[in-house]
């Protein structure tokens, strides 16, 4: 059965903690509805009610769109071993970029990353917990390292052109707002 709670548990923080990949669910009023997986070390739960996630260079930046024009979020995570669990997190979300000074005072809860691009902050206000029974077990084998070498080999310069000319715009033709001059 699903319960609903008001905040994320010292219990759910370490369930959290344990995870390998976790799902971000995005959208805007109009337009396609995203869901983005994520990995590596790249979450933090900073309060009962707040996480940070640091968003990588990708092809896409879908999340930082649908934030600007809509910041509501859903955050999923699923126990692919050990005790069945799925966890939700709903609520708000605000995106920082590396010209912002909150993007900077997070940075430092991660582990450094050349392909760093955004800062996700999430207000949570509701936190849903199911049983996930249906969720297969699976062993995790390891990270990928092609995003990681990929980056390295771009250098910053390299990588700082490819947010501005592939991660500026959605899919939808939204803002993300990558490289500042458009903020509002």
């Amino acid at each position: 059965m699903a319960k609903i709670l008001t905040e994320i548990s010292s219990e759910l923080k370490e369930f959290i903690a344990k995870q390998k990949v976790f799902f971000v669910g995005t959208a805007a009023n109009e337009g396609r509805v995203n869901i983005s997986p994520k990995g590596m070390d790249t979450l933090r739960v900073i309060g009962p009610n707040k996480i940070v996630w640091l968003n990588l260079t990708g092809s896409g930046n879908e999340t930082a769109a649908h934030v600007i024009k809509n910041n509501r979020m859903t955050i999923l995570f699923c126990a692919f071993e050990g005790k069945p669990l799925i966890l939700r997190l709903y609520g708000t979300a605000s995106i920082f970029h590396k010209q912002d000074e909150t993007y900077h005072n997070h940075i430092h809860l991660f582990p450094k990353t050349i392909g760093s691009r955004q800062i996700i902050e999430m207000h949570v206000d509701m936190v849903q917990t199911s049983c996930g029974y249906a969720v297969p077990f699976m062993d995790f084998k390891e990270e990928r390292t092609q995003l990681k070498s990929w980056s390295e080999k771009q250098g910053e310069e390299r990588l700082e052109n490819y947010q501005k000319e592939k991660n500026g715009f959605s899919i939808d033709g939204f803002e993300t707002r990558i490289t500042g001059s458009d903020k509002k």
